[in-house]
């Protein structure tokens, strides 16, 4: 069993986590918050107090860290007894934490995948240029490295596990959608940091597509999806990381990933990308300074934490399903609903920001448990996905599944059960019960089960 966490970050994300955690502090124990502003890490901890998040004994303390002094973030692990380490920080940190977690072996989270800032869209695998490269060290130290724990990736990586061992006998396409149909009222933002942001989308995209890599250019390929709860949508092919593991272990020819956008989104995008503001390129004013034309527009844009209070409307984040089961063509649908005002009441924050946090901390409180603390290197979609949907549906953020039968709470064991061979099942009374609960879902009447709505 593993306690103390140390959450590197102070961004909108951190922010969910760390409250998240002081939720659930009597079993994560001491939380700390270490950000190179530590004012800002003193303003989480004020937001924590001031929504009485913390339920139990122990420190909630914040600290000055530049995480790239890779020394200075080993001591401060030593210092706090931190065993857990959520780093929610930039993802130019990634490699400098996860080799601070090797050397002091502390399990090590993150929910984004490295970036090296010199380089924009490196060819795929992501993972292969930079993480899987120290997977051999985390398990020679013993070091359970999870890497990609947020929403997209994270949560949909466990989506499509939880389908193809579930739902299919065979999966010919994972379509992986995000949809937010919120709005902030600004006149341009974006919901995360806006330099990580916009380097998604500057170069190729990747797709698997046919077992294989395929490239195309950002808005080259849009699709229509209606979507639970958020209604029709148009979402564009975009690249994105998720893509890049699930592809090794899911053993399925086809994964995309769509993302929604509006056409006020799209002109100004294009606008600055055509006159190379986003470029990640140094250039050199008439005055003879140095700049990176990407960083002065992160500079002028607003805060994506400032964007939590008024921000209205609701996220649809999900894994829709094809492929066959007893010779016959299905698909499912596994997605969350999220609503901007409802994350805000709760923890001060926006939705995107609550469904990238509140995942990492439930993987946090697995690790913590030793369901997930598997001593090596992993993807969210090479461990079991059962209890991780559990936990969240616990925490506020509650999957749901469309499938032939029916849209309802997803409850795993309870799934697992119904699509279950008979002669599988040891205990055929529990079968019979799941059973004729199936049968009220199917004609409509309520189930027994709890609906965690």
């Amino acid at each position: 069993m593993k306690r103390n966490v140390l959450i590197i970050g102070a961004g909108g994300v951190a922010h969910v986590a760390a409250h998240k955690c002081a939720q659930n502090n009597i079993l994560l124990g001491d939380i700390h918050i270490a950000s190179r502003t530590l004012a800002k890490c003193e303003a989480i901890i004020a937001s924590i107090k001031e929504k009485g998040s913390k339920h139990g004994p122990g420190r909630l303390q914040a600290h000055a860290l530049d995480a790239l002094d890779i020394e200075a973030t080993k001591t401060l692990i030593r210092e706090t007894g931190s065993q857990i380490i959520i780093n929610v920080g930039s993802p130019f940190l990634n490699m400098s934490v996860m080799t601070a977690c090797i050397e002091t072996g502390a399990a090590y989270l993150d929910t984004a995948i490295h970036e090296d800032p010199d380089k924009v869209c490196e060819p795929p695998p992501w993972y292969g240029n930079h993480e899987w490269k120290r997977r051999d060290d985390c398990k020679k130290a013993g070091v359970t490295a999870l890497l990609g724990v947020g929403f997209d990736p994270g949560v949909v990586n466990a989506y499509g596990r939880f389908a193809v061992d579930t739902y299919f006998d065979q999966v010919d396409a994972i379509d992986i959608i995000d949809i937010n149909a919120g709005s902030h009222g600004r006149y341009f933002a974006t919901n995360f940091d806006p330099e990580i942001n916009f380097r998604e989308f500057t170069s190729t995209v990747w797709s698997w597509e046919n077992n294989r890599w395929k490239s195309s250019k950002m808005f080259e390929h849009r699709q229509q999806w209606d979507m639970p709860v958020v209604g029709n949508h148009t979402t564009y092919l975009t690249g994105h990381d998720e893509l890049h593991s699930m592809s090794k272990n899911l053993g399925v020819p086809n994964i995309r990933f769509w993302m929604g956008f509006g056409d006020h989104y799209i002109n100004v995008f294009n606008v600055l990308n055509s006159l190379g503001l986003l470029s990640e390129k140094p250039v050199r004013t008439a005055e003879g300074d140095e700049i990176v034309p990407l960083k002065v527009v992160k500079a002028v844009l607003p805060d994506p934490a400032s964007l939590a209070k008024g921000y209205t409307g609701k996220t649809c984040i999900g894994d829709l399903v094809k492929g066959t089961k007893n010779g016959i063509a299905q698909e499912v649908l596994i997605y969350n609903i999220c609503d901007h005002e409802e994350s805000y009441e709760e923890v001060g924050s926006q939705a995107i920001s609550y469904t990238a946090g509140v995942p990492v901390v439930a993987a946090a409180m697995l690790i913590a448990d030793g369901i997930w603390d598997v001593g090596h290197m992993v993807n969210v979609e090479e461990l079991d996905p059962a209890p991780f949907i559990e936990q969240m549906n616990k925490m506020g953020l509650v999957t749901r599944v469309r499938d032939a039968k029916g849209d309802r709470v997803l409850e795993p064991q309870r799934e697992l059960l119904m699509n279950a061979p008979v002669e599988e099942l040891e205990d055929t009374a529990t079968y019979e019960y799941f059973a004729h609960d199936q049968a009220l879902l199917t004609k409509g009447q309520p189930s027994r089960q709890h609906d965690m709505r």
